[in-house]
């Protein structure tokens, strides 16, 4: 028993110099990660047309989805057991060797074996960074400490499409072809951050005899990575195709699993279910889902109708986007201190679902084919705004209705639900997108046809002799009577350089599909405003504080 207080707290062991020391380290690693998730989405089209295989791009982003996401709390329970620091010097590394990998690659199946590599280290740089802060940082400064991690994710979320378009439009940067500096950027960064860690994050080592919960780790990997393969593959098998349904049955047999063998393992357990009976932990887990949905739908939309609908290349949309790190950095840096000064949570969630939610019903009922480019910029500050008053306060309400030796699970669990939600919100919101964007351009095109301006356009010599206007016409003819099919529109590449009047429609129809997409988003969003209501209103307290409270007596 009392080997347990000196390695709970450790947060007096490090000075305030060599927490700024650590920090920078972990701020690299989770740079890193959140980088990636970004920098890879402007590059792949460009990727797998020198790779020969774009018909296997999409198998890319489903493997370092698949294993960043099951890894991510295997990294916490084992950091539990182990230490933080062995396991977050481990996922550097791995994430440079994928990194590596990935940049020196020859076909897409080998990408897609190098980004499965990188997601297995991606997976523990997150979370593991996190529960370090609330290791060594005691929660009067923890909040203060985390709001700059989500200032990283806001600076990456902006530089990923920026970098990864100039990667990927130039054709060699010193001597090595362009794109693969998207992967071989990491190199200097993953080295800083592992020098870094190295020498200046010394805990307390652990000596934790504990089983390791091998049984849940496999039913979790069977439940979730036929559930994430179908997330990212199934608008093009087909929701109800028979791979889909495959997927469906395999993923709830190894869900159902997981609970069982949770419910045996007890305290050894990958994720405790005991954590879930504390109201603050499970409400918590479940808008980290919801709000990851949220996130990463509005952060997949934003661009595309910047790109789509407003004709900007991705380095162009990126800097628009510099207003959503605007909000994200002030909203976190203004809910840090202030959590810190009251050590009260509640409000920030509150405040910050009705910022989403408003942001997203703005972005759904203002937002069209005409609309200025401000308009955007404005919604992106209060997206970012909201996103900046959630994700730090809702980590910090994890971490803090756990015990400590469970710091890395709590923290692991609330990265595993957000990043849950955001492969679910992406796969669908983009499913959902070119769904109804097939509809809407064919309502469009009914209604151009019967303007003057329209069919004269359409009948100019000049306009149909232009080779750039030929997927316009090819679309024109593939629509029929029956309409435009999804699959028509997986090329748009064309859309800023064939004529205007004629494209306006189609245009028209992707604005008015992302608006679908939004009004969704704002519905569930709002659903999660529900939830915050029922949060617990109380202080936040430090449970390795409370620990030395018996102790003193």
């Amino acid at each position: 028993m009392s080997h347990a207080t000196p390695s709970a707290a450790p947060s007096g062991a490090l000075s305030r110099r060599q927490i700024t020391g650590v920090m920078t380290g972990l701020m690299l690693g989770m740079f890193l990660a959140s980088l990636d998730q970004t920098i890879v989405s402007t590059a792949i089209y460009t990727v797998a047309n020198d790779l020969d295989g774009l018909s296997l791009q999409a198998w890319a982003t489903t493997a370092y989805l698949i294993t960043s996401t099951v890894s991510t709390p295997l990294y916490g329970k084992l950091s539990d057991i182990f230490g933080r620091r062995p396991l977050y010097i481990a996922a550097i590394a791995i994430f440079l060797a994928g990194s590596l990998f990935a940049g020196s690659v020859h076909s897409m199946a080998e990408l897609a074996v190098a980004r499965g590599i990188q997601g297995l280290g991606a997976g523990g740089l997150m979370a593991l960074a996190l529960a370090i802060i609330g290791d060594i940082v005691p929660l009067s400064e923890r909040s203060k400490y985390q709001g700059y991690f989500m200032s990283v994710f806001g600076v990456s979320s902006v530089l990923g499409p920026v970098v990864g378009g100039a990667f990927a439009g130039a054709n060699q940067i010193l001597w090595i072809t362009g794109w693969r500096w998207v992967f071989y950027i990491n190199v200097p960064v993953a080295i800083a951050a592992l020098a870094t860690v190295f020498f200046f994050l010394h805990l307390p080592a652990r000596h934790t005899r504990q089983k390791i919960d091998y049984l849940g780790a496999a039913a979790i990997s069977v439940g979730l990575v036929p559930l994430l393969l179908v997330a990212e593959q199934g608008r093009g098998w087909g929701w109800a195709s028979a791979n889909s349904i495959a997927c469906y049955a395999i993923g709830a047999a190894g869900l159902a699993l997981f609970i069982l063998f949770e419910k045996r393992a007890g305290d050894y357990a990958l994720i405790p279910l005991r954590l879930f009976k504390n109201p603050q932990f499970s409400l918590s887990a479940v808008l980290n889902f919801i709000i990851g949905i949220g996130m990463f739908g509005a952060i997949a939309m934003l661009p595309m109708y910047l790109q789509l609908v407003k004709g900007l290349t991705p380095t162009e949309a990126g800097l628009l986007m510099i207003t959503f790190t605007v909000g994200i950095m002030s909203a976190s840096i203004i809910a840090g201190r202030t959590i810190s000064k009251t050590g009260m949570f509640k409000i920030f969630p509150v405040i910050g679902t009705l910022l989403l939610a408003g942001a997203a019903l703005t972005m759904g009922l203002v937002l069209n084919v005409d609309s200025p480019l401000w308009v955007p910029g404005v919604v992106a500050v209060f997206f970012g705004m909201g996103l900046g008053c959630c994700m730090q306060p809702l980590v910090l309400a994890m971490q803090t209705s756990v015990p400590p030796r469970d710091m890395g699970v709590g923290t692991s669990t609330a990265a595993f639900f957000r990043s849950m939600g955001g492969a679910v919100g992406t796969a669908v919101f983009i499913s959902m997108l070119f769904s109804l964007a097939a509809d809407k351009i064919t309502g469009a095109m009914k209604d151009a046809v019967t303007q003057a301006d329209f069919l004269r356009t359409m009948r100019d010599p000049a306009v149909l002799a232009d080779p750039a206007n030929k997927p316009l016409f090819d679309l024109f003819k593939g629509g029929g009577s029956s309409g435009l099919s999804s699959d028509s529109l997986n090329d748009t590449s064309w859309l800023k350089n064939a004529n205007s009047v004629l494209t306006h429609p189609i245009k028209d129809g992707f604005s008015q599909a992302v608006d679908g997409v939004m009004l969704t988003a704002a519905v569930l969003i709002a659903v999660a405003f529900l939830i915050t209501l029922a949060l617990p209103n109380a202080r936040l307290r430090d449970p390795k504080a409370a620990l030395k409270e018996p102790a003193a007596a």
